[in-house]
């Protein structure tokens, strides 16, 4: 490998996370309070993305030290795997969004995170502004930059719709390498998951702090993962229906 390839890259992803933590720091805060007052009400956190950004819902959903509480909000027409050029036709679509949370119908005291790098396409802004119409706070993770810089598609932005904002500082096109003109290496998903894991350690520093216990997944490999996710599942499979399926946990 090159050296220019093992200093610079590394280098570049460590100014953008110090960039967010300077940025993004009293959000985060903000949002693992918004989250804890959420589950403690018995509430259940939507977490929706498009494309590339469904990596981040599934880093949300049933993960090893991740919430209980989290439910996937998606149409399987902006999944890109069995079709990349429909996802990205389907993302651009009015009113495909606004199909997925009415599917949901998210509720006082539930809470939507809402992830988009660009946050400009139908699909993202119109999930954030049907959450918000229906009482349901929202938490965007998206990226101040890489939305001046791309397309508008809609009125509004992801940010607009948003009552926390977690800027992931991604540059506009999202690649990092090389400097000089950018090309490959992207970094959105890298700096999404970190901006969500630090909601996840400052909400279990906040339900420390009061005492409060919260609905946790245990990673299924390791002894007694199994008996602890039971009760879970128990407790959320009625109204996260895509824990099961419909089957029996």
């Amino acid at each position: 490998m090159p050296e220019a390839t093992r200093t610079q890259l590394p280098d570049r992803v460590r100014t953008l996370l110090d960039d967010l933590d300077e940025t993004s720091g009293k959000a985060v805060d903000a949002a693992a309070a918004l989250l804890l007052e959420s589950v403690e009400a018995d509430g259940i956190v939507h977490v929706a993305g498009a494309g590339h950004s469904l990596a981040m819902v599934f880093e949300t959903f049933y993960r090893a030290g991740g919430l209980a509480a989290v439910r996937p909000v998606w149409d399987p027409g902006v999944f890109p795997l069995d079709n990349a050029v429909r996802s990205t036709r389907v993302e651009r679509e009015a009113g495909v969004g606004r199909a997925v949370v009415a599917k949901a119908a998210p509720a006082p005291p539930d809470v939507a995170v809402v992830f988009s790098t660009s946050g400009s396409n139908p699909y993202p802004v119109e999930v954030a502004a049907e959450c918000r119409a229906r009482g349901v706070p929202v938490v965007a993770v998206t990226s101040a930059r890489a939305a001046r810089g791309a397309a508008a598609r809609t009125a509004t932005s992801l940010a607009d719709h948003a009552d926390i904002v977690l800027d992931t500082r991604v540059p506009p096109g999202d690649v990092l390498h090389p400097a000089a003109a950018p090309r490959t290496a992207a970094a959105s998903t890298i700096l999404a998951a970190y901006a969500w894991s630090r909601v996840l350690a400052a909400l279990d520093d906040l339900a420390a702090a009061r005492g409060a216990q919260l609905p946790r997944w245990t990673s299924a490999n390791v002894p007694g993962g199994d008996e602890v996710n039971a009760a879970l599942f128990a407790r959320y499979r009625h109204r996260i229906p895509e824990l099961t399926g419909d089957e029996q946990p």
